[in-house]
């Protein structure tokens, strides 16, 4: 096998550039399986030098099917790098993989890929070969008994993949288009309106602890009795509650109604929202 036929396939099997592999070659002596490896450290070394950078570009990858869905997040510099296409095809095959593994993070990285090398060897490769940092962010994988999924892409990049993405899982003994046309609608509405809980009791306390602590030093220096900040701050954190909490948010379609009340006026026995979880580049 001649010296190009040999920078050829170890092009082919790692992706390295031209000059990476010729260098690897000339350091192996020839020897492909070394030159592989000679590759693979320097790319480890390639991408923890780059790791220290921001990555908050990407995209969000929707993958499975009404009954179980998967959401995963996957970060990169710039916004060219997000449409590049091994970036792309990257993500688009993490995505099924995440699915499949329930978005439990150590078996997705352990995983292997089309290539027989699991995620974590691919990714440092896509690293060294792309040259910017590159993470895999936030996942969840919804998944209820008796519940139909629904998902909303928008600022659509290819196919399954976007820059904001949401995943609403509806509970409901019916099946019918009104419960269709409601889960698009709700979907759409959590893009939109990004609301951070289901209800005002499932707020985690640490949000509501520190947005009571930024209301208290905001109000500290009015000149107020303690007693008047004090009722002051349980109507901001009440209002605080109202406009992140779904089912008491404005309706999109229709602000001059809730959440809630569009709820009660599909009139559906057992009708809920089940869960949601919505994710958007750079938030």
């Amino acid at each position: 096998m001649s010296d190009l036929d040999k920078v050829k396939q170890l092009r082919k099997s790692t992706g390295a550039g031209f000059k990476d592999c010729n260098a690897a070659l000339d350091e192996s002596k020839g020897d492909i399986d070394k030159a592989i490896e000679i590759l693979r450290v320097k790319g480890i070394s390639k991408a923890s030098k780059k790791m220290s950078r921001v990555a908050k570009e990407g995209v969000i990858a929707i993958s499975g099917d009404e009954t179980k869905t998967s959401i995963i997040e996957v970060n990169c510099e710039t916004d060219f790098v997000a449409k590049n296409e091994d970036f792309i095809n990257f993500v688009k095959e993490l995505s099924e993989i995440n699915n499949n593994c329930n978005s439990n993070q150590n078996i997705l990285k352990n995983s292997k890929m089309k290539n027989k090398k699991n995620v974590d060897e691919n990714l440092v490769s896509l690293i060294a070969k792309i040259g910017e940092k590159i993470t895999v962010g936030r996942s969840k994988t919804i998944n209820y008994d008796g519940s139909k999924n629904f998902t909303y892409l928008h600022s659509v990049v290819k196919d399954n993949l976007a820059k904001l993405a949401v995943i609403t899982s509806i509970e409901s003994q019916e099946k019918n288009d009104k419960i269709n046309l409601f889960g698009k609608q709700i979907s759409m509405h959590i893009a939109a309106s990004n609301p951070i809980s289901l209800d005002s009791n499932s707020i985690d306390e640490n949000v509501i602890k520190k947005e009571n602590e930024l209301i208290t030093e905001e109000l500290k220096n009015s000149g107020k009795p303690d007693e008047i900040i004090k009722k002051i701050s349980i109507g901001k954190i009440n209002k605080f509650k109202e406009e992140n909490s779904l089912l008491t948010q404005n309706w999109v379609m229709d602000p001059k109604k809730k959440v809630k009340d569009i709820l009660t006026e599909l009139n559906i026995k057992d009708l809920k929202i089940k869960n949601f979880f919505r994710i958007k580049i750079g938030e």
